[in-house]
């Protein structure tokens, strides 16, 4: 992806999470993605309401600004970006939020489960782990991170501790359809502790639903 097609992508899947209200109220975010093998473009603020070109900078995977400029607050987190880029070669973006079912589960330090369809059609079909608290942007929680993509090796994102949500996938779009479908499920996880609480999937559901799409395509 061109660092001038990234910027485009960028923009739109930064509108797309306010349009489908998975947004804190304070609206924070990052949002990167991949330009050639070795560098990002990433937003350089955490306001990401209306972003625009000219609030993206380029970095590379060492974490070196190469044009542009960062926020201090964004300093703190290119790590956690240039992390994934380097331990998901098929990761192309990487966004992260405070979006609120999510943030529950991460301020419970629970795992978010696998009981909603929509997961397994984006091939999220483990449960997405928690990181362990650690100040943002240091080096206990980029190493958390990785443990967790480490022990975890299907899992499209991450619960940062009473934090919040890191999610990549493909592109920015994908990832941001990703961020959409976890923030449903942790919604309705919480919704269905009210009923007595969701229930897992039958066995071989995964396959299953790979099978339907697969004839659905054809």
């Amino acid at each position: 992806m061109t660092e001038e097609d990234a910027a485009a992508v960028l923009i739109r899947a930064a509108e797309g999470l306010f349009d489908s209200g998975v947004m804190s109220a304070s609206g924070h975010a990052n949002l990167s993605a991949r330009v050639g093998r070795e560098q990002m473009l990433i937003t350089a603020q955490g306001a990401v309401r209306g972003l625009k070109a000219s609030q993206l900078a380029l970095v590379n995977l060492e974490g070196e600004v190469v044009r542009g400029s960062l926020d201090p607050i964004m300093r703190e987190v290119v790590g956690m970006h240039t992390l994934v880029y380097r331990e998901r070669d098929s990761a192309g973006a990487v966004i992260h939020t405070h979006s609120p079912g999510l943030l529950a589960f991460a301020m419970a330090n629970r795992e978010l489960p696998c009981r909603y369809e929509a997961l397994l059609r984006f091939g999220q079909a483990e449960p997405v782990p928690v990181v362990p608290w650690a100040p943002r942007g240091s080096n206990r929680s980029v190493e958390g991170i990785a443990r967790a993509l480490g022990r975890s090796a299907g899992t499209m994102a991450v619960l940062l501790g009473n934090h919040g949500v890191l999610a990549f996938g493909p592109d920015p779009a994908g990832a941001g359809a990703l961020l959409v479908a976890l923030e449903e499920a942790a919604r309705g996880e919480l919704a269905a502790a009210g009923l007595g609480g969701s229930r897992d999937f039958p066995e071989g559901a995964l396959e299953e639903v790979r099978q339907a799409m697969a004839r659905a395509r054809q």
